[in-house]
């Protein structure tokens, strides 16, 4: 049995292609995709700006930020069954190396996969995805595809806020640099726990939006006063919590110049450019500075959290177009064009 699916060949080039379904091995289930986003990282392979994607090794299917149904499941699989409505990790450790049984990261993980990226671990953008069952995400049955597709991407702004032992309360300021799809997950986690939220981020639309989606405030980077409105807006201090989601080199030094003294700083948006920070800035302001690749058995809190939340904001509305997977490219192609007036673009597989 042949399946559907997008490749992506090099920069700016998508095709539709075919792939043999392989039998499933005991542990392993086949979901039939019904949704899938398209992620930041995945523009950025698209457009020849990031390493990420492999291309240069083989075409390969991308897509990480998914839903779908079981349809299929091996012999020794316990706990999913067919109909369930599942997503699934993207960072995935083998379990068995050294560097899994230390509690490491999954990337880190000697052996890992990534969903997505590679062409040895087939993506989302598919008519069917097969993995293992410890990596399948069961999803509340009454969620809407579209919701499930945004869980990947909320567990990397829910863990940039809880994860790797990170800790905020009511009485933080946090600035979250990056009023994108990661951006808007991390203010949302973090103004569950009542903390004071700041967003920056240069486009108007993105500021916007995040106003609805967590944050208090939402400033423009750019503006010749930004590091003025944030001190002011922070008792004159700067933020005790900083949350790094833009992937640009500003972002990152913002990121440690204008914390709080003790202040937290969390590097997730992916900038591949050198960036210029003096030791100083660090040591005389006592900062920890952590970066986090993937997330770590976050994914079941995530969609525990989200449920818990999804009266309180507008899901739905964070998907602003949608097209069919055979039309990849163009969704690719105006995903790039209309940053300034996108959320989410997602492929249907209906």
């Amino acid at each position: 049995m042949k399946m559907k699916a997008v490749y992506m060949h090099g920069p700016m080039d998508l095709r539709i292609g075919e792939r043999e379904l392989e039998p499933l091995r005991e542990n392993e289930v086949r979901i039939k995709i019904a949704r899938c986003g398209i992620c930041g990282s995945d523009l950025g392979c698209y457009s020849g700006k990031s390493s990420e994607g492999r291309y240069d090794i083989a075409p390969y299917i991308p897509g990480h930020e998914y839903a779908g149904t079981v349809v299929e499941t091996g012999p020794a699989v316990r706990d999913l069954t067919v109909g369930d409505r599942v997503t699934g990790d993207c960072s995935m450790g083998c379990n068995a190396c050294e560097n899994c049984k230390n509690g490491k990261m999954p990337s880190a993980c000697l052996h890992g996969d990534e969903v997505g990226f590679r062409p040895y671990t087939p993506g989302a953008m598919a008519e069917y995805l097969t993995l293992k069952e410890g990596n399948v995400h069961r999803l509340p049955p009454d969620w809407p595809f579209e919701m499930g597709a945004w869980v990947e991407t909320f567990c990397v702004g829910y863990f940039s806020i809880w994860g790797g032992n990170g800790h905020l309360d009511a009485a933080e300021d946090v600035l979250i640099i990056g009023a994108g799809s990661i951006g808007l997950c991390a203010a949302m986690t973090a103004k569950a726990s009542g903390a004071h939220v700041i967003a920056a981020d240069p486009l108007a639309f993105r500021r916007d939006v995040i106003l609805r989606y967590g944050a208090d405030e939402a400033l423009d980077p750019t503006a010749p006063d930004f590091a003025e409105q944030l001190k002011g807006l922070t008792g004159g201090t700067g933020p005790s919590y900083v949350v790094e989601a833009s992937g640009t080199p500003a972002g990152a030094e913002n990121a440690v110049k204008l914390a709080a003294d003790g202040a937290r700083v969390r590097l997730v948006g992916m900038c591949e450019r050198d960036i210029t920070i003096k030791p100083t800035d660090l040591i005389f302001k006592n900062l920890s500075v952590s970066g986090f690749n993937g997330t770590k058995n976050a994914m079941v809190r995530t969609i525990k959290f989200m449920d818990r939340i999804r009266d309180s904001y507008d899901f739905a509305a964070l998907n602003t177009s949608f097209y069919p997977y055979e039309q990849a490219k163009a969704a690719f192609d105006y995903a790039l064009q209309n940053a300034g007036s996108e959320i989410k673009v997602m492929l249907t597989f209906d």
